[in-house]
């Protein structure tokens, strides 16, 4: 063979390895691979973000006035779940400003609540703790009022219709509360915004259920607590924190 023949014939795969390689660049720069269930990243790791469950413990939680978990709460799946009506279950610690994240789903029908700066000093939390509902829009009763829908403020402050997805669809919340200011979002959609103290505040509870308990809403710090008193299936899974100055 000639020499030249031998040289080309090297040269073209080494020309087709060098144009291929910038485009593999490029979609590594593109292509993100998703996290897995229940970690961080680096970067949230940076920014102070603490996992509140692991995917295989319930070690961050225990029941409301409980020193356990309580019956029916379990690690399944990569989900804390409940699957019956059961006892609420709060964080082991007590937050004060805070960034909270959280992806869950209902069953068809279903019904629960995220509740912030909960004590104990009444037989219930929501006595005490302001609540952002989780619901089954569709078919739950209370998904005709936009007062008790998904992202509201229980009782408190409506919510837009239209952000939350079908049962047994994962949606994604996020809660911040920072001070006397709370806002409520969920799947990237702003859906309350509200000051704890104020005079709507204060005339909202006024004209509640909520007026029985003096204390409602005014701890400045409290345990965080998933609603577990209602029927069907509710599944949480990257539950994560960051606390705010």
């Amino acid at each position: 063979m000639p020499r030249y023949l031998g040289m080309t014939a090297l040269a073209v795969p080494m020309l087709l390895m060098a144009v291929a390689a910038p485009a593999q660049q490029q979609a590594g720069k593109t292509t993100k691979m998703p996290l897995a269930p229940n970690t961080l990243s680096p970067a949230e790791e940076k920014e102070g973000w603490k996992l509140l469950f692991d995917g295989s413990s319930t070690s961050g939680f225990r029941g409301f006035k409980l020193d356990t978990m309580p019956s029916y709460w379990m690690a399944m799946d990569g989900s804390l779940m409940k699957e019956k009506p059961t006892r609420d279950i709060i964080t082991k610690d007590k937050y004060k400003n805070f960034e909270l994240q959280v992806d869950w789903k209902v069953a068809r029908g279903g019904n629960a609540g995220i509740f912030y700066r909960g004590t104990e000093e009444y037989d219930a939390i929501y006595w005490s703790a302001p609540e952002y509902q989780l619901l089954d829009d569709k078919v739950h009763p209370d998904g005709k009022n936009r007062m008790t829908a998904a992202g509201a403020v229980y009782g408190m402050y409506a919510s837009p219709a239209g952000f939350v997805k079908a049962a047994n669809e994962w949606n994604h919340t996020r809660l911040i509360v920072k001070g006397d200011h709370v806002e409520h979002w969920l799947n990237g959609h702003k859906m309350v915004s509200y000051t704890l103290g104020s005079k709507d505040w204060a005339a909202r509870v006024a004209k509640s259920k909520f007026k029985a308990f003096p204390n409602y809403g005014k701890a400045s710090e409290g345990y965080i607590g998933f609603q577990g008193g209602e029927d069907g299936t509710l599944a949480l899974r990257n539950i994560k924190i960051r606390v705010l100055p």
